[in-house]
């Protein structure tokens, strides 16, 4: 693919208007072997991108290009970055959760030129013969010492195994360089080492004390997030059962706030990241699955609400706010008593009081959703021009629209959710009949 149209592909369709400096030496380098290290949210997937895209070929009835990431976050994140820029070819993206079903058909009925996977996805793609990778010249491994740390050694072997004529091979790293993997023939790659380059985040750091380690932390933390200005918040906590606890109570204090942990269904985990994004539930309570390989803009602020486990917990969970240049507050509530480790410093103290910010955090959105998508052949187009002609909207009062395997999820105003709902229901979209309801939150 020509560069000028990745370049023009990425200005008009992601809206960058200019590559930052990691993207433009990118863009300049001809290299077999690159190791990006750079942190979260500094734009690494763009970069690598441009590379892989400039490596393959017109499409040709193989797949040229695979991308490995060791989450299923990770996945999407990377495929709903690709899929603007490369224009002309078929982007898959395979990962567990999703219906395997619908991933073999889109990987047999018409081959894919680029797949974004999870290692044992993959692998399972590739033990029942739905994918031939032999003719693949441009590999990824994004975050590959995480995804080496979570033991996916094995299953990255066995993948990369077939590919025999690799073009191009990145490895890409939010923190430091950790040790190669052995499987791969890496030697002498071109580094760009990012980690120190990238300009420092612009966030606040700031305590808050409480006596008790559980009553008193809830209250706090209520307390909180009740004297905050409206805006994105992640409260972090280190077990899936401390989080559902933290998002009962403050449920039950009427905060607009959304659940994400390991322990849900791979369905709930995207519909709460999408109703953050949207602004249906600005306040989400999650463990560290949440601190990296997400796409989640303008995080006001970050709420530890336990100590993280360590230096590099801390770092990606921080690292949620103040990105792209933007500013961002970091708040730890501690027990007394607590131990906290050194890698842990404050501005100063903050001591919650209670009464509401003048603009306190607040959700003016409610999310429709349609129970037909990608699979049923409705488009984005399709679902703006339906809410406009026949929901009686404005083109600025619709919302983000999320269009998946099977579902759409658009945001709308809340005081106009159940007239829109109402207005909708005689009609067809696309001649199809298809449910729609206001997700409940």
């Amino acid at each position: 693919m020509k560069q000028s149209l990745i370049i023009n592909n990425i200005k008009q369709r992601l809206g960058i208007e200019q590559l930052n400096e990691m993207q433009q030496e990118v863009a300049r380098l001809s290299a077999s072997k690159l190791l990006l290290l750079s942190p979260t949210g500094s734009g690494k997937t763009v970069a690598f991108v441009i590379a892989l895209l400039r490596t393959i070929t017109a499409p040709r009835g193989k797949v040229q290009a695979v991308i490995i990431a060791p989450t299923r976050e990770l996945v999407m994140q990377i495929a709903e970055v690709i899929r603007p820029i490369a224009t002309g070819y078929k982007t898959v993206a395979c990962y567990g959760g999703h219906s395997m079903i619908d991933e073999a058909r889109s990987l047999t009925s018409s081959i894919p030129d680029i797949i974004v996977s999870t290692p044992g996805r993959l692998l399972d793609h590739l033990n029942r013969g739905n994918v031939d990778l032999t003719g693949v010249n441009a590999l990824v491994l994004d975050e590959y010492d995480k995804a080496l740390d979570l033991g996916f050694h094995d299953e990255m072997r066995r993948v990369v195994r077939p590919m025999k004529s690799l073009l191009l091979t990145v490895l890409t790293s939010a923190t430091v360089l950790a040790e190669m993997p052995v499987f791969i023939d890496f030697k002498s790659p071109i580094i760009l080492d990012y980690t120190e380059k990238t300009e420092a985040p612009r966030y606040r750091m700031q305590v808050v004390n409480v006596a008790s380690p559980v009553r008193d932390k809830l209250q706090s933390s209520l307390d909180l997030l009740r004297s905050l200005p409206n805006g994105k918040v992640i409260l972090f906590v280190n077990h899936r059962e401390s989080a559902s606890r933290v998002y009962d109570f403050l449920r039950q204090n009427r905060l607009p706030v959304g659940l994400y942990h390991g322990g849900l269904e791979q369905i709930d985990r995207e519909k709460a990241i999408d109703l953050l994004n949207n602004g249906t539930t600005p306040i989400l309570v999650s463990t560290d699955l949440a601190s990296r390989g997400l796409d989640i803009d303008q995080v006001q602020a970050v709420v530890h609400y336990h100590m993280p486990p360590s230096a590099e917990s801390w770092t990606h969970r921080n690292g949620r706010t103040a990105r792209m240049g933007a500013d961002g507050t970091v708040y730890v509530i501690t027990a007394e008593g607590e131990n906290i480790p050194d890698y842990i410093d404050f501005d100063r103290d903050y001591v919650p009081t209670g009464e509401k910010n003048e603009n306190p955090i607040k959700s003016d959105v409610a999310t429709l959703h349609f129970n037909a998508g990608k699979k049923e052949k409705i488009s984005r187009g399709d679902v703006v021009g339906f809410m406009i002609n026949k929901g009686g909207l404005e083109s600025s009062q619709v919302g983000k629209i999320v269009v998946k395997d099977h579902c759409v999820l658009v945001a709308v105003p809340r005081n106009r959710a159940d007239e829109v709902l109402t207005m909708l229901a005689p009609h067809k979209i696309k001649n199809k009949r298809v449910r729609i309801t206001k997700i409940k939150v």
